[in-house]
């Protein structure tokens, strides 16, 4: 199955590249593909629970989904993903 999930905090590639590596490194979860300027990422899953552990990445790097609670804590644990996929 295919999904697009709106995101938050998605600024730049450095974050592009984070969420790219985390999920592609996700077993079940293939054709990762972000949209910096529309905050999105697209992938293919197998199954719901595939999908759970995509969003649990996604907010555990700080780039929780749109209407999901964004505290400072979270767009701090963003801005430290953006740097690390810079440098990547």
């Amino acid at each position: 199955m295919t999904t697009t999930l709106s995101i938050q905090n998605l600024k730049c590639n450095g974050c592009a590249t984070t969420i790219t590596n985390k999920l592609t490194d996700l077993e079940n979860v293939s054709d990762v593909k972000v949209n910096v300027e529309e905050g999105s990422v697209t992938f293919n899953y197998i199954n719901e629970e595939s999908l759970l552990h995509v969003k649990e990445t996604l907010k555990s790097n700080g780039y929780p989904e749109v209407g999901e609670n964004n505290p400072l804590g979270t767009k701090a644990k963003s801005y430290v993903s953006c740097a690390i996929g810079k440098m990547s």
